[in-house]
This record gives structure tokens, C-alpha cells and sequence, in this order.
């Protein structure tokens, strides 16, 4: 391969401790991720955006002394902005729009050392749990060249289940770190909200329901990296509650016996694949090997209200963020340059009332408190992080005759249309089926992380969520910490990779 081709043994913080021994440089890690890069990305198409001669450069100039120093990273191409360059955040309207300014998040992972070597693939607006972006096509899993990285980083977990580069930066509004992260056989946390700034540009995403942060093949990489980024910036509406010690050592420390429920009733959707039960089922056996208490137990959740109220919001948070896209491209921009799933999501934005907003982020409110009481009685919740191992790519795409309808609304704008066919509720349901669990932590706020702990007999990951109580990431680390222990995946890698 490149100049380095031992690259994939190493976890990021071991690449960077490689660099301070002066036992690989910077610039050689940079060649040899462009290497993978140019190897392995015409199959999966993970990386839409390169930006070698930058990287290198950066790899011959001084680097901050962060934990990460001197290793190559890959941004998702959504709310991490870098200064001169496009995010196109998945849609072909804002592809060839150059950035200001780096975001607060950008600025942090600068600071912790990183090189920034590209940009991700993900869906249009992060949208959708699957990454087939009409812009820039779909991208594979590395397990199954057949099958979906899910979604919206899809890019960033292949990227990283690829082996191109240890870590790569993701966002979550409704499970968009987990669902990839479960899919492509690596480790991602949704921090709590209000943990990693979202500034300068953007206050509240989606009401607080996306968090950013990065999907990785090792605990300790995760951790480490929400140790650089985390903490609030300037402006900030809120944010999370102060940290003890760093997540790195939780991850080297016992979580002691913790109070563990699970369950694979779906909060959402209506059934759960025999493979995510049997991952639950061996899950459930190793942590009462480790000592853990584990009872069978959840959460009573509305499905249809919660289902309703989730969409509601997203609905008409994408109406507004259409509508703004729009403004700043100018008149030769409208909704028709978006997606359809898109162009459907506006036009129920369109018919949501003032009154139907805020009835549905009260629902949601009243609700997390609920689910906030559950977590008195127990440290940490249990289930698969989907219902479905990775499936088909084009599983869940529109048919061509409910593409048609939503483009012809969306020329007459006619909301009406779609909503005398039923047709968004059919693609809610549809969605829901293959992710019923992850949302659910988003509105809540809660930390919740997708381990890899289960494979099929296709050998095809099967991730497994846990989440905690509002503020104890702690929690997390020292238990996915203990589990890595106990169950290695790091060096457990896709077959038919290059190198």
C-alpha cells in the first residue's frame, strides 16, 4: 500500500504515540490513508470530498500537541464546516458553496492534532438511516458491498470498518451515529445533549435532538475524542453537566456491578429480526458474566403518538432549513433540487400548524421525563441498536410511483396529495421498522452508544445500543470499555480489503 502499511493495526491514539516516538511521521500516515483511500474508496464511495494537498501540507507543517497529533481524519460532510471548503451536507445544491469559517467542533478537532484528509458521504439533509445520496450515489458496506452502512454517516463508519482512517467524525438527530456505527461493525456514542458544541453557526439542531461527535473501531479513541471536543463555546443555549475526570481513564476502570435492563420489544416499528434478539439474548448472557445485574425491563412508550411527534418536529425543522438553503443559493434554487424524501418532509413542514409544533415538542417533553424515571431504577438500558441486520441497499427507497407523487405535490404544491394517499405515513413506517430504538434517546437527550458485539451467520454486524442516564457518558466508556475487554472486535475486519 502507501508508506506505512501496518496503519490498520493501530487505534488513532496509537498512530499519534507512534508520531511522538518519531516512529512514523505525519506525512507518512497522510500517504498511506490516501493510498487506502484510492484503493478501497471506488468500491464503497465513502469519501466525496478529498483534500490530499491540504493534508499534506498540514502533515509538513507544526501540529498542535493534542492527543490525536499527526493523525488523518475524515469529517462528515454536515455541521462540521471547514473554512474554504463545501459541505454539501448530502444535497447537489450546496455542493459548490465554500465555507467561512471552521466550526467550533472543527476548531477542537484542529486543536487535538488531527490532519483532515477528506470528507464523508451521507443522506441529504442527514435525513434518512441509509447513505444514497442522489448527489453523490450510494455508499457500500464493507462487509457486504451489497448492503447499506445505514445512515446518515454512513460514510464515516465504512470509512472507518475500511480501515482508511481509525476515527471519523459523525452527527446523530435520530440515531445517525449508532445506525452506521451497528451496521459496519464499529463503536459509536451519541454524547448527551448539550456535551459538544454546535456553534458558531447553529444553536439548537433540530431542538436538541442532533449531537456530534465520531465513530471509531476502538473505546479509547471515542473516548479521547469527546475529551477534546467536549464543553460548551460561545452562545451556547445550554449544555451538559461537568465531568469528574476524563472519559479516557473510565475507559481503563471497572463499571463495577451495574443494574442493566433489556429489552427487544421495538419503541417504534412493529417487529425485530431473529438475529437482533439472538445478539440481545448473547449480549445479555456476557454481561451477567461480568458480574452485572440484568433484568428484563423498559420503558412504556405511545409508538404511533411518539412516532408522530418525532416526525412532526423533523418535518418542520426541514421545511425551515430547505426554505433557508434556498434563500442563500438564490432563485435558481427550489424544493424540486432536493430529493423526494426531502420534497416530502417539506410539504408536511408546510401543513404543520404553530399549534401542531409545539403540541407535538410538549408530547416529547412530558414524554422524556417518563422515560427519565425508568433510569431511576436502572443504570443502563439494553437493546439491539436495530431491528434489522445491514439490509439491501435500495431497501428503503421510494418506489418511482411514490416519487412521482411527491414531485408532482411538490410542482402544484399540493400537500393535500400526499396526505389523502397516506404516503408519508407508509415511509415513516417503513423507516421505523429498521430503526425502532435510537430515536428515543435523542428526544430524551440521553447518552447512548452502539458497541459491536454480535455477528450473524452471514457475517454481517449486528451492533447492540446501550444508553444511560441524562449526563453519564462515564457509565458508557467504563462499561464499553469492559466489554471490549472481554469480547475483542478490533482486529476483527471486513473480508476482501486491499491491503
Amino acid at each position: 500500500m502507501g508508506a506505512f502499511p501496518e496503519f490498520h493495526q493501530y487505534d488513532g491514539l496509537g498512530l499519534a504515540e507512534l508520531v511522538r516516538k518519531k516512529e512514523v511521521t505525519p506525512l507518512e500516515l497522510v500517504d498511506e490513508v490516501i493510498s487506502r483511500i484510492e484503493a478501497y474508496n471506488p468500491k464503497i464511495n465513502a469519501v466525496i470530498h478529498k483534500m490530499y494537498a491540504k493534508a499534506r501540507e498540514s502533515a509538513k507543517g507544526g501540529l498542535p500537541d493534542g492527543s490525536f497529533a499527526g493523525v488523518p481524519f475524515l469529517i462528515k460532510d454536515a455541521l462540521d464546516t471547514l473554512e474554504g471548503e463545501p459541505t454539501s451536507s448530502g444535497t447537489r445544491t450546496l455542493r459548490n458553496i465554500p465555507k467561512p469559517h471552521d466550526s467550533e467542533t472543527v476548531r477542537r478537532f484542529r486543536a487535538a492534532g488531527l490532519i483532515f484528509v477528506g470528507k464523508t458521504n451521507l443522506s441529504e439533509l442527514c435525513l434518512l438511516p441509509y447513505t444514497e445520496p442522489q448527489a453523490f450515489g450510494p455508499t457500500r458496506n464493507p462487509w457486504d458491498l451489497t448492503r447499506t452502512p445505514g445512515g446518515s454517516s454512513g460514510g464515516s463508519a465504512a470509512a472507518v470498518a475500511a480501515c482508511m482512517v481509525p476515527v471519523a467524525g459523525g452527527s446523530d438527530g435520530g440515531g445517525s451515529i449508532r445506525i452506521p456505527a451497528s451496521c459496519c461493525g464499529v463503536f459509536g456514542l451519541k454524547p448527551t445533549r448539550g456535551r459538544v458544541p454546535t456553534g458558531p453557526d447553529v444553536g439548537d439542531p433540530w431542538r436538541g435532538f442532533a449531537q456530534e461527535n465520531v465513530i471509531s473501531r476502538s473505546v479509547r479513541d471515542g473516548a479521547a475524542m469527546l475529551d477534546a471536543i467536549a464543553g460548551p463555546d460561545v452562545g451556547a443555549p445550554y449544555w451538559a453537566p461537568p465531568v469528574e475526570r476524563p472519559y479516557r481513564k473510565d475507559v481503563t476502570t471497572e463499571p463495577g456491578r451495574l443494574r442493566i435492563a433489556f429489552s427487544s420489544h421495538p419503541f417504534m416499528g412493529k417487529d425485530v429480526d431473529e438475529d437482533c434478539v439472538k445478539g440481545l439474548k448473547h449480549t445479555a448472557r456476557l454481561l451477567e458474566q461480568l458480574g452485572h445485574e440484568v433484568v428484563e425491563a423498559a420503558p412504556k412508550i405511545d409508538k404511533e403518538a411518539f412516532s408522530l411527534s418525532y416526525l412532526t418536529v423533523i418535518a418542520a425543522e426541514t421545511c425551515a432549513e430547505v426554505s433557508a438553503i434556498i434563500k442563500l443559493v438564490g432563485k435558481k434554487a427550489s424544493v424540486l433540487d432536493f430529493e423526494p424524501g426531502t420534497q416530502a418532509l417539506v410539504a408536511l413542514g408546510k401543513v404543520i400548524s404553530a399549534g401542531d409544533y409545539a403540541k407535538a415538542l410538549n408530547y416529547l417533553s412530558a414524554s422524556s421525563r417518563r422515560i427519565a424515571r425508568f433510569f431511576e431504577d436502572y443504570d443502563v438500558l439494553l437493546t439491539p441498536t436495530l431491528a434489522r441486520p445491514p439490509i439491501p441497499i435500495g431497501s428503503l427507497q421510494m418506489s418511482k410511483t411514490e416519487s412521482r407523487i411527491v414531485r408532482l405535490q411538490s410542482r402544484l404544491n399540493a400537500a393535500w396529495i400526499m396526505k389523502a394517499l397516506h404516503v408519508i405515513d407508509v415511509l415513516s413506517k417503513k423507516t421505523f421498522d429498521f430503526i425502532p430504538y435510537t430515536a428515543v434517546f435523542n428526544v430524551t437527550g440521553q447518552p447512548a452508544m452502539s458497541v459491536p458485539l454480535y455477528w450473524n451467520e452471514e457475517m454481517l454486524p449486528v451492533g447492540m445500543q446501550f444508553a444511560a442516564r441524562f449526563g453519564a457518558e462515564s457509565t458508557l466508556f467504563r462499561l464499553a470499555g469492559q466489554l471490549e475487554r472481554a469480547q475483542p472486535w478490533f482486529d476483527r475486519l471486513p473480508p476482501g480489503l486491499p491491503y
